[in-house]
């Protein structure tokens, strides 16, 4: 049976529902990404895939959120759903799911993570000297604002260059975020399902989250990279149905 389109928060957030209700499974996508990736992973499962806010069917935040504002935007979903139940983010969505997770725990039994770039494993490169001269030069009025917005989007990644708007501010805000603090507080079991090719969120974030949990378990995915809801669907399956109670 396809998925049936719900709307969830006054129309805030849209997703997509499998199964029986009320669901059990919680799927959270990854940048530039939507609801749809989660179709395998979640078929024979009782679960919503949603579209987080500025992406899908879902509209942009009123401001820059980061990982705690997309969190709390959530929970009148979480409050729909059954008890207790598994949150499963792939990238982006595990972003929000680490904060989900110890701000419901007693309505959270697992955390399935995939992909997620929890924590800084480089320093981030220095802005070159060229860019710096540019932003001064803005500031003080002597480069326009079109000027600077060329140099911005020459400097950015693609993600950057692709986001616009509110959804810009955002994507800078979560690239300074990390989540030491939130991945010690969460308590109920949390399942690492890792590409060991994934360029975008290396191995060794996994390896480093899982000694500041309290319950992980790795799996790690030979040859996979980071589109593991696509390439390894049946995978993060079993990984959920690890977590869900009385399976």
């Amino acid at each position: 049976m396809p998925p049936v389109l719900r709307a969830f928060a006054d129309g805030t957030i849209f997703g997509d529902a499998y199964g029986a209700s009320p669901p059990r499974v919680l799927a959270l996508h990854g940048w530039r990404r939507d609801r749809s990736d989660f179709r395998e992973v979640l078929e024979g499962l009782d679960g919503v895939a949603v579209d987080l806010p500025g992406f899908g069917a879902s509209p942009p935040p009123p401001s820059a959120w980061g990982g705690a504002e997309y969190a709390r935007a959530l929970e009148p979903v979480v409050a729909e759903m059954g008890s207790p139940i598994v949150v499963v983010g792939h990238s982006f969505g595990g972003r929000v799911a680490v904060h989900l997770a110890p701000a419901w725990p007693d309505r959270i039994a697992g955390v399935v993570l995939a992909g997620v770039p929890l924590l800084r494993v480089t320093t981030p490169p220095r802005p070159s000297l060229s860019f710096r001269l540019a932003k001064t030069l803005n500031r003080i009025g002597l480069l326009s604002d079109e000027k600077m917005e060329e140099r911005r989007r020459q400097a950015g990644s693609a993600d950057y260059r692709a986001s616009t708007g509110v959804m810009r501010d955002v994507f800078v805000r979560l690239v300074h975020e990390t989540y030491e603090e939130q991945l010690k507080q969460i308590a109920a079991p949390v399942e690492l399902v890792w590409g060991d090719d994934d360029t975008a969120a290396p191995l060794v974030i996994a390896e480093r989250a899982a000694a500041l949990l309290a319950h992980p378990s790795t799996t790690i995915l030979p040859g996979a990279g980071h589109l593991t809801p696509l390439t390894a669907p049946d995978e993060l399956r079993r990984a959920i149905v690890r977590l869900l109670p009385d399976t």
